[in-house]
C-alpha cells in the first residue's frame, strides 16, 4: 500500500482563480482559469498509472528475493487483487467530469432574500482538511468544478444573477452594489433607454452613454432624434414617442393629446378666457377702454398678417401672437374643427376686415394651443395693446417684450395660484401681484371641469419657459422688467418707462 501514499502526496488539484475587473458602467469581466480540470485530470490519471506499475514491479521484486534467499513465500494474490480493486476505484474517481458534491441533510440552502435573488455569501471558511466552502450554499466543494471571484468560491450553479436568479455560467458579469448580475439583466436595469424609440441610448465613439434631456420634462432621448425629423408637441416642446401618437393640425403642427385636452380651437370658444384677461388687467388698475377684436388664425394666416405690419410685436422667436395697428383683412377659424384619425378635419374659416379706430386694428393668437398657453400669450399681446393705447413712446425690444413678458409671467403665476388654492405667491411675482386687489380671485379656468395634474404642471412649464428665455428680448428684458417690478411695484416701473424709456435700476 506504499504506492497510495505517494500518489495522494503526488496529486493535488489546482483550479485557477477567476477574476474581474471594473469598466466604467460598472461592467465585470471574469477571465478563465488558464488549465481546465479535464487536462489536470489527464495528467493525475498517468502519474497514477507509472505508479501502480511501479508499485507491481517493486512487489514481484521483493518476491523474487525472498525464494532466493529460502524464505517463506507469502501468496500476495488476493492483497494484490485488493489493491488493484482500490487502484480501479480512485482512478474511475478521477475519470468523473464535474461532479457536484451534494450537500449534506445538514447543510443550509442558498440563501435569497423575499424577491429569489441571490443575498451576499457565506463567509469564506477553509476547514482544517482544506476542503473549500460554497459561498451560496455553505456546503462543501468536491473535486469538480469551481468558481473563485468576489471573495468566494461557488459551485456554477450557486454563483447566480441577482435579478434573474439564474446561474451565471457567462465569462464576463456586472457588478452593482457588490452583487453579481448577467450583462443583459444589468443592462435592462441600469443602462438608460430612449423615451422616443424606447431602444437602448447607443454609446458614444468614447465607449460613454450621450444623450440629450428635455431641461423641464427631462424627457431623455437619443441624439439623433434631434436631426432625425422626429416631431415635437408645439405646446410643451415633448418629442413624440413611438408608442403615442401626436394630433395633426391643419397647418403642420402636431400636438400632443395631454395639451389637446385643454385646447382652444375657435374664436368663439376663446371669448371668455379673454374677458378673464381683461378682468385681470382691470384689477391691476389698467383697464383697456377700446373693445379690441380677439381673433384666433392659423399659421398661415399670422405669419401674413406679420408681414402686412409695419411695426408689428409678435410672440417669440415662431410666432405665436400679434398685436396688429394696421388696417388688413386676416382669415379667422369661425368654428372649432372635428377630430379623426389623429387629425384635423372640417376647418371653416371666414375673413375678417379690420377696421382702423384706435392705435389698435386686433389682437391674433395662434389656434390649438392649451387655454393656459393661449392666455399667456394673449396677456403679452394685450400689454402691448394696452402700451400703444396709453401713448407710451417707441420703446426698445428688450424694454417692451421685457414688460409683456412680465404681465404674462404674472397671469400664469394667479391661474396656478387659483387652481392650487393657495394664498401666497411665488418668490418671482410677489411684489407685482401685490398691486392687484383681484387677481386672486379669477376663475380657475374657462372650461368646465377640475384642472387636471398635468395642466398645473403645463402651467409651470410655461412659466419656465418665460424664466429661462435666453434671447435678449424676451430673456433678458423679462428679468430686468421682473427684477424692477418685484423692487419698485408695478405702477413706479410702468412710470419710470414712460418718462426714461429704461427700466428703473
Amino acid at each position: 500500500m506504499g504506492w497510495l501514499t505517494k500518489i495522494l502526496k503526488g496529486s493535488s488539484q489546482r483550479i485557477s482563480k477567476g477574476q474581474y475587473h471594473g469598466k466604467y458602467e460598472d461592467d465585470t469581466i471574469w477571465e478563465g482559469p488558464s488549465s481546465s480540470v479535464d487536462q489536470l485530470a489527464d495528467f493525475d490519471r498517468e502519474e497514477l498509472d507509472r505508479a501502480i506499475a511501479l508499485s507491481i514491479a517493486e512487489e514481484e521484486e521483493e518476491e523474487e528475493k525472498r525464494d532466493e534467499k529460502g524464505k517463506k513465500v507469502v501468496d500476495n494474490e488476493s492483497q494484490l487483487d485488493e489493491d488493484e480493486l482500490l487502484a480501479k476505484a480512485i482512478q474511475e474517481s478521477w475519470n468523473v467530469g464535474s461532479p457536484h458534491r451534494s450537500p449534506s441533510p445538514h447543510s443550509p440552502p442558498p440563501r435569497y432574500n423575499n424577491y429569489g435573488s441571490l443575498l451576499p455569501p457565506y463567509p469564506l471558511h477553509y476547514p482544517s482538511g482544506g476542503h473549500r466552502i460554497c459561498g451560496g450554499c455553505n456546503s462543501e466543494i468536491g473535486h469538480g468544478r469551481y468558481l473563485s471571484c468576489m471573495g468566494a468560491v461557488w459551485h456554477p450553479e450557486c454563483f447566480r444573477c441577482h435579478s434573474c436568479s439564474h446561474p451565471i455560467s457567462d465569462y464576463e458579469f456586472s457588478m452593482s452594489e457588490n452583487r453579481p448580475y448577467h450583462k443583459s439583466c444589468y443592462k435592462d436595469l441600469h443602462h438608460p433607454k430612449c423615451d422616443v424609440c424606447k431602444n437602448f441610448i447607443p454609446t458614444n465613439v468614447a465607449g460613454l452613454i450621450e444623450y440629450r434631456a428635455h431641461p423641464f420634462w427631462h424627457q431623455k432621448y437619443c441624439p439623433g432624434h434631434e436631426q432625425d425629423g422626429t416631431p415635437r408637441c408645439c405646446s410643451c416642446e415633448r418629442m413624440e414617442p413611438v408608442d403615442a401618437r401626436y394630433l395633426i393640425l391643419d397647418d403642420g403642427r402636431k400636438l400632443c393629446l395631454e395639451c389637446l385636452d385643454s385646447s382652444i380651437m375657435d374664436t368663439h370658444e376663446c371669448q371668455p378666457l379673454y374677458l378673464e384677461i381683461q378682468e385681470f388687467y382691470e384689477g391691476l388698475n389698467m383697464k383697456v377702454e377700446q373693445q379690441i377684436p380677439l381673433l384666433l388664425v392659423e399659421r398661415q394666416a399670422l405669419n401674413e398678417a406679420m408681414e402686412g405690419e409695419k411695426n408689428g410685436h409678435h410672440h417669440m422667436a415662431e410666432t405665436r401672437g400679434l398685436c396688429l395697428s394696421e388696417e388688413q383683412t386676416v382669415s379667422t377659424i369661425s368654428r372649432r374643427p372635428r377630430i379623426g384619425g389623429y387629425r384635423i378635419t372640417g376647418m371653416i374659416t371666414e375673413p375678417y376686415r379690420l377696421v382702423r379706430q384706435c392705435e389698435v386694428t386686433a389682437i391674433l393668437i395662434l389656434y390649438g394651443l392649451p387655454r393656459l398657453l393661449t392666455g399667456s400669450i394673449l396677456a403679452h399681446e394685450m400689454m402691448h395693446a394696452w402700451l400703444r393705447l396709453k401713448g407710451y413712446p417707441n420703446l426698445s425690444s428688450d424694454v417692451e417684450e421685457g414688460i409683456c413678458q412680465v404681465l404674462a409671467h404674472m397671469w400664469l403665476d394667479s391661474e396656478i395660484l387659483a387652481g392650487s388654492g393657495s394664498s401666497s405667491s411665488s418668490n418671482v411675482t410677489s411684489a407685482s401681484t401685490s398691486s392687484s386687489s383681484s387677481s386672486s380671485s379669477l376663475p380657475g379656468s374657462s372650461k368646465k371641469g377640475k384642472r387636471s395634474e398635468f395642466e398645473k404642471k403645463l402651467g409651470d412649464y410655461f412659466k419656465h419657459q418665460i424664466e429661462s428665455d435666453t434671447s435678449a428680448a424676451y430673456g433678458d428684458g423679462f428679468r430686468e422688467g421682473n427684477k424692477a417690478v418685484l423692487k419698485y411695484g408695478l405702477r413706479s416701473t410702468l412710470d419710470h418707462i414712460r418718462l426714461t424709456g429704461t427700466f428703473p435700476c
